[in-house]
């Protein structure tokens, strides 16, 4: 399909039925604002420009273009007098600064996060298909109140489109609305858009006129309903964002089901835009993969975990998990209730247990970190096993420092590992050890005082309690050799 010359998204709005700071367009939907699922479907037209006009929240907009669609240009709406106000303000911008309109353009709004490029195609074709001066994107709704609805004549062409609040009972009872997205020749939208008048309940230039004075020249206005009405959703509060993100959640999670991925409780489950899943992947419920997580074939995930721009290779499981931009291995395991930082890889087979956290260290093949442990700026070796609740120190209050464990190292239960430091191949810490000097391959390493054991000291102490009737009934009764002695 011959690409449009200009994609022109309306993002000028003061969206006060969110009641945020955040600017209306950019409250996210699966992780992403409603602009940039609305810039998405555009981008797929490959259109020569995309410009987006902003308004309320402009430097937020303008800001999160910059670090995401820097190719996108911007046009300000000084002024909000309406979408009509908006549209001609912003072409006369564009072209002031050389935007060539070509032959059509395409107004979207960017408040419709559930807008497909396959929805816009079938616009951009419809339009060509009828030589129109405008094409209206509409659909047919149970309830169509609020929206513009759109008066067909007797030929069913377009007549006009007539807002919510002007319109009479029986134009009311239309179902077919109006999306508030178009395609336009530019020589006749510009020529109308200087037609437009504030003669309504709002005072505001609608762009919806411009279809009736096109009509009124003897120009083609053509409409095209979206197969799927849900595509055309606006956002306007908080509960039609949830109502979004929900469609949305359906609509990724009906896909990877199609792509040979089990997904346990679709309704549990959150998968964002970017992530890419094999087939034979298992998603138990309560799982919300993000950002560009990558998941491989025959892995377990959940239930009750979340994994952000993490990768996951074949057949590992992550149980009851939390994990952002780690390397999870091939058959490696995770959880429950692990916590990986940034920086963390798990090699073939590595395993981190229960309450175990991990920041920007390597975990070798074989390697397990059971229970109960901090592993922070450190390299584990092949093979080895590090006890429960073990701590890596990596922290002197200034700067971080690393640890280096061998191969077949075996680190004793709640040992103290003071970097920098290093374990060498096959050595051993005693449990409860503090280890602040490096430990040659093979040794055993002590680093705790000798116990000494202080006899009658809850009698001397405690006398009375509880503990010393037991105690005093033990040493009159001895079963043992400790209490013999």
């Amino acid at each position: 399909m011959q690409p449009p010359s200009l994609v022109l998204i309306l993002a000028a709005g003061e969206g006060t039925r969110m009641r945020s700071d955040t600017a209306k367009v950019l409250h996210p939907v699966l992780g992403r604002p409603m602009l940039g699922h609305v810039i998405n479907a555009a981008a797929g037209l490959e259109p020569s420009v995309i410009a987006v006009v902003t308004g309320s929240g402009r430097e937020q907009v303008e800001s999160w273009l910059a670090s995401t669609w820097p190719q996108a240009l911007t046009t300000v709406q000084q002024e909000r007098r309406g979408t009509g106000h908006a549209v001609r303000v912003a072409l006369q911008d564009l072209v002031s600064r050389g935007v060539e309109l070509g032959s059509e353009v395409v107004v979207l709004t960017g408040d419709t996060p559930l807008l497909t490029t396959k929805t816009l195609e079938d616009l951009l074709a419809a339009h060509r298909e009828q030589s129109a001066a405008a094409t209206v994107l509409t659909a047919v709704l149970p309830d169509a109140t609020g929206y513009g609805r759109i008066i067909r004549d007797s030929s069913d062409a377009v007549e006009s489109i007539v807002e919510h609040k002007d319109a009479t009972q029986a134009q009311r009872e239309i179902r077919e609305i109006n999306s508030g997205m178009y395609v336009f020749a530019p020589d006749a939208l510009i020529k109308a858009l200087a037609e437009l008048t504030t003669n309504n309940a709002q005072g505001e230039e609608y762009l919806t006129d411009v279809l009736a004075i096109e009509r009124s020249w003897g120009l083609r206005v053509a409409a095209h309903a979206a197969e799927i009405a849900e595509e055309i959703a606006g956002v306007n509060d908080r509960e039609q964002l949830a109502d979004a993100a929900a469609a949305l959640r359906n609509r990724i999670n009906r896909a990877w089901m199609r792509e040979g991925v089990t997904i346990v409780d679709p309704a549990t489950t959150w998968i964002e835009s970017d992530v890419v899943l094999a087939r034979d992947v298992t998603l138990e419920p309560s799982t919300y993969l993000r950002g560009r997580t990558a998941i491989a074939e025959g892995a377990v995930i959940g239930p009750d975990t979340t994994l952000v721009d993490c990768t996951v290779d074949e057949c590992a499981h992550v149980l009851r998990s939390h994990a952002t931009e780690a390397h999870i291995g091939p058959n490696a395991t995770v959880g429950p209730f692990s916590f990986l930082r940034p920086g963390t890889e798990l090699h073939e087979k590595a395993k981190v247990g229960a309450y175990v956290e991990i920041k920007n260290a390597i975990v070798g093949r074989g390697s397990k970190v059971p229970h109960l442990s901090y592993v922070g700026d450190a390299e584990i070796g092949v093979d080895t096993n590090i006890g429960a609740a073990t701590i890596f120190v990596n922290y002197d209050g200034v700067k971080k420092h690393r640890t280096v464990i061998g191969d077949s190292v075996r680190i004793g239960s709640d040992s103290m590992l003071v970097a920098p430091v290093t374990v060498g191949d096959g050595a051993y810490t005693a449990a409860g050890s503090v280890i602040t000097d490096d430990v040659p391959p093979g040794a055993m390493a002590v680093a705790r005082a000798r116990q000494r054991n202080i006899l009658g000291w809850v009698k001397m102490k405690r006398a009375g309690s509880t503990s010393d009737i037991a105690a005093t009934k033990a040493l009159n009764n001895p079963t043992s050799e400790t209490e013999k002695q």
